[in-house]
C-alpha cells in the first residue's frame, strides 16, 4: 500500500549524523539554496507557458490560425493544468518529491518538441494539453518542497520567490525566447526551453534533499548560539491528526482565497497568451519590442511581491495576524488592480495602456504567496500537499475561460486594441468583486482552530492548536 511521503524521509540522507543532529545542523544556507533550486524549476515551468505568448503570432502566421484559435489553445491547455492539479496529492503519496518533480520536469521537456517535429493545429493542441497536464500538480509540490525547509511564520518570502518564478521568467527569459524566434524560428525556442528542462533535472537529482519542517518527524536543533533554530522554526507536530477534506474545502479561508485566486489567475493566462500579441497588433510595437515589453508586468510583480511577502514575514514573526498581512494586504491590491484595468478602455496613449496592465498585473500578482502561505496554515501539514493542489487547480479554472473569451472578443472587436482593452477591463471587474468577497470573508486564523481545532476535538487530545 502506497505511504504518505510527506510523512516519511526518505528523502533525507543522515549524513553520517543521527537524523535529529543532521536536521538541527542543516543551515539556512542550505534551506535558501534548495529552495532557489526549486524556484529555477519553476522559472522553466513558467517559461514553457509564456512561450507560447511570444510565439503565437508566428504560428498563426505559420499555420493560418486566427485569434479565437490562439485563445482556445490557450485554455485547452488550462483545462488539463486543472485536472492534472487534482493529482499533486496522489503524487506525494505515491512518490517522493525527488521523484516526483523530476517526473514532471521530463516530461515538461518531451512535450516542447512533437510541434518542432510536425507543426499541425492537432499537434499543438495536444502537446500543450499534454504539457498542462503534467504541470498542474506541480505548483502544489513546489510549494510543499519549499516549505519543508521553512517554518509557517517564514513562508512568504519562500512563496514570493515561486510566485515571483512567473515574473523572473518572463523579465529574464522570455525577452531571450522573443530574441531567439525573430532571429532562428520558433522552433528553436521550443527545443532551448527542452534542454533547459533536462539540465535542471541532472542539477535535482544530485542536490535535493526533503527538509523537516513539513514531515515533522525531526525537530531542528535548539540552542542559544544557534540563530537558525528557534523556537518559532519548530517543525509542525507529525502526530496531528488527519482533517476530513471536506472540512478544509467548505472553510471560509478556502473558497474566498479560491475566488480572489482564480480572478487574478484569469488575468495571468491572459497575459501569458495574449500580451505580446496585444502590443504588437493592439499597440503598434514591433514583434522584438512586444517580446522584450513582456517582462514590464513582472518586474512591477516581483518587486511588489517581494516587498509585501518580507514584511508579511516580518509582522507575523512580531505578532500582527496573518489575516492582516496575508490576506488583507493583497486584497487591497487587487482592489486597486481592478480599477487600473478597469480605466484601459478609455486610454489612447500606448505607453500608458502598457503601464495600466503593468501596475495592475503588479498590484494583483501579490495574492500568490501571501495566499498559499494563509491556506496552508489552516490545514495539517501532511495534508499540505493535497489542501494546496486543490486549492490550485481551482484556481486555473480562470485560464480555461479567460484566454479563449480573450481570443473571442478580439476577433468580435471593431481593432485589435478594443478588444484586448475590453478582455482587460472584465478582468479588472471580476477580480475587484473578488477581493471584496474575500476581504469579508477570509480569516485563516478563524479558520484553523475551526479546522485543526475540530480535529483535535474528535481525535480526544487536548493539544493547543497554536
Amino acid at each position: 500500500m502506497p505511504t504518505n511521503r510527506s510523512v516519511t524521509n526518505s528523502d533525507t540522507p543522515s549524513l553520517g549524523l543521527p537524523a535529529e543532529a543532521a536536521h538541527g545542523s542543516e543551515s539556512r544556507h542550505r534551506a535558501w539554496g534548495l529552495t532557489s533550486l526549486l524556484v529555477l524549476l519553476y522559472v522553466v515551468n513558467y517559461a514553457d507557458k509564456a512561450v507560447f505568448g511570444i510565439i503565437a503570432q508566428p504560428l498563426a502566421d505559420d499555420l493560418g490560425l486566427r485569434s479565437s484559435q490562439i485563445g482556445l489553445v490557450g485554455s485547452l491547455f488550462f483545462v488539463t493544468f486543472t485536472i492534472g492539479g487534482f493529482f499533486a496529492g496522489a503524487l506525494n503519496r505515491w512518490l517522493t518529491l525527488r521523484w516526483a518533480l523530476m517526473l514532471l520536469a521530463l516530461i515538461w521537456a518531451v512535450a516542447m518538441l512533437p510541434l518542432v517535429a510536425a507543426a499541425t493545429f492537432t499537434v499543438l493542441i495536444v502537446s500543450r494539453m499534454l504539457l498542462g497536464f503534467a504541470e498542474g500538480p506541480s505548483s502544489a509540490l513546489l510549494h510543499t518542497a519549499a516549505y519543508s525547509w521553512h517554518a509557517p511564520a517564514r513562508r512568504g518570502l519562500p512563496g514570493a520567490l515561486l510566485a515571483g518564478a512567473a515574473s523572473i521568467a518572463k523579465i529574464a527569459v522570455a525577452p531571450v525566447l522573443a530574441l531567439i524566434t525573430v532571429n532562428i524560428g520558433w522552433r528553436a525556442a521550443l527545443v532551448t526551453l527542452a534542454i533547459a528542462g533536462v539540465v535542471w533535472c541532472v542539477i535535482w537529482l544530485s542536490t535535493w534533499t526533503e527538509g523537516p519542517y513539513i514531515s515533522g518527524t525531526q525537530r531542528p536543533k535548539t540552542n542559544a548560539s544557534n540563530n537558525d533554530s528557534t523556537g518559532d522554526d519548530a517543525p509542525e507536530n507529525a502526530g496531528e491528526p488527519a482533517v476530513p477534506w471536506s472540512r478544509i474545502f467548505a472553510s471560509r479561508t478556502f473558497i474566498g482565497g479560491v475566488l480572489v485566486v482564480m480572478s487574478v489567475y484569469a488575468l495571468v493566462t491572459v497575459v501569458l497568451t495574449w500580451l505580446p500579441s496585444y502590443f504588437e497588433k493592439g499597440l503598434g510595437y514591433s514583434r522584438l519590442e512586444s517580446g522584450s515589453m513582456f517582462a514590464l508586468p513582472s518586474i512591477v510583480g516581483l518587486v511588489l511581491m517581494l516587498i509585501t511577502s518580507i514584511a508579511s514575514d516580518r509582522l507575523v514573526a512580531r505578532g500582527a495576524t496573518s489575516r492582516a498581512v496575508r490576506i488583507i494586504v493583497p486584497s487591497l491590491g487587487v482592489l486597486i488592480a481592478g480599477i487600473l484595468l478597469f480605466m484601459l478602455p478609455s486610454v489612447a496613449t500606448p505607453w500608458v495602456a502598457v503601464m495600466l496592465i503593468s501596475l495592475g498585473y503588479g498590484f494583483a500578482a501579490t495574492v500568490f504567496p501571501l495566499f498559499n502561505a494563509a491556506v496552508s496554515e489552516i490545514c495539517p501539514p501532511r495534508q499540505i500537499a493535497g489542501t494546496l493542489g486543490v486549492f490550485l487547480a481551482i484556481m486555473a479554472i480562470g485560464g480555461l475561460i479567460a484566454p479563449y473569451a480573450t481570443g473571442v472578443i478580439v476577433d468580435a472587436a471593431a481593432t485589435p486594441a478594443e478588444g484586448y482593452a475590453s478582455a482587460f477591463q472584465i478582468i479588472g471587474i471580476v477580480a475587484a468583486v473578488s477581493a471584496i468577497i474575500a476581504l469579508a470573508i477570509v480569516n485563516p486564523e478563524r479558520d484553523k482552530l475551526l479546522v485543526r481545532g475540530a480535529a483535535f476535538a474528535a481525535d480526544g487530545r487536548s493539544d493547543a492548536v497554536s
